[in-house]
């Protein structure tokens, strides 16, 4: 079924602006041996933190917004992220979720990603001879997006090679030179910006996990203290997640009865998981560097408020926690 709202209608404008703004936001653009539009926002080129607030918008299909205040709760942190999407599910979900798993190639040299942004919206595979979603998610939320053009966005620190976004081109039915490919790897400024960009995302792939009905997510507000950046890869993740893990705040306005409500706030937390209690790159550490190991409870904001808006109750659980953010970020 498709949707009255496009996400790669909304976001192909703000990748046209990054690519038009590209001396100005320390970009690089060039293209593969296809045709495809490469934006490095990080691997050769320095990029910088409007630029990651940019990529974070064309990450939720052009339908949030993202913004960096000075005025946030911790005093050695003051630089927050916050994000707002009124269609807070496909933007999220059908959009900004790192979805699509994209490999090539085998061994020492086989390259790995996990595709975000509207492409994904777009990505079919034939099955009995019928075409259905890469993800299941989209089956779910029963959303497809159509467009002459789209843009994938990879948290990587190398090019992809030309048959990965030959790939994505099949995937999404489109020539490769319709492709523009946003690389910006987690230990870069624009890296690490749209990675906590997606604190309002975790919250709701939270959300999807205990099963809480989508339909009934209305609307969402977030926010999340900006890392400073490690140039080395665990570190560097180690403190996007514990941006979101200890310093993240998700207000969602739901419509339903106040126990379902209730019961989503009080299982949102990251202090819900018995993996909580340590900077991320411990815990990633601990479990032998295998995500899977990870108890998957732990990817959530600190504290969280669920609103109901048929009743006007809300709720609170979790709490921000300076303490352990202190430990991840001045280590």
């Amino acid at each position: 079924m498709t949707q009255p709202v496009s996400v790669n209608a909304h976001a192909l404008p703000i990748v046209k602006h990054l690519i038009a703004n590209a001396d100005k936001l320390r970009l690089k653009i060039g293209k593969l041996a296809n045709g495809a539009i490469l934006i490095d926002a990080g691997i050769e080129a320095l990029g910088c933190l409007e630029a990651g607030r940019l990529i974070g918008e064309i990450c939720m299909g052009g339908l949030g917004t993202v913004t960096l205040t000075q005025s946030g709760p911790f005093a050695g942190w003051p630089t927050m992220v916050n994000v707002h999407s009124s269609n807070p599910v496909i933007s999220c979900l059908g959009s900004q979720y790192a979805g699509w798993s994209l490999s090539h190639g085998e061994g020492k040299g086989a390259f790995y990603a996990l595709g975000s942004g509207p492409a994904r919206a777009l990505a079919v595979k034939l099955k009995d001879g019928v075409e259905i979603p890469v993800e299941e998610l989209y089956q779910e939320l029963g959303y497809r997006d159509t467009s002459e053009e789209t843009v994938i966005v990879l948290e990587v620190d190398k090019i992809p090679p030309v048959e990965l976004i030959d790939k994505v081109a099949k995937a999404c039915q489109l020539d490769p030179t319709k492709i523009s490919v946003i690389l910006t790897p987690t230990s870069s400024l624009a890296g690490g910006m749209q990675v906590v960009s997606r604190v309002l995302e975790v919250a709701l792939h939270k959300a999807h996990s205990l099963h809480f009905p989508l339909d009934n997510i209305i609307d969402g507000v977030a926010s999340a203290p900006v890392p400073p950046p490690h140039p080395k890869f665990v570190q560097a993740m180690g403190r996007t997640n514990d941006a979101i893990l200890f310093g993240g705040t998700a207000h969602l306005l739901v419509k339903g009865d106040d126990e379902a409500a209730k019961d989503l706030a009080n299982k949102l937390p990251s202090s819900v998981s018995n993996d909580y209690g340590k900077p991320f790159a411990q815990v990633f550490k601990d479990s032998g560097y295998d995500f899977f190991k990870i108890d998957a409870m732990l990817f959530s904001p600190a504290q969280v408020i669920v609103t109901n808006m048929d009743t006007g109750n809300s709720f609170h659980a979790g709490q921000l926690d300076e303490e352990l953010l202190e430990k991840s970020f001045g280590g």
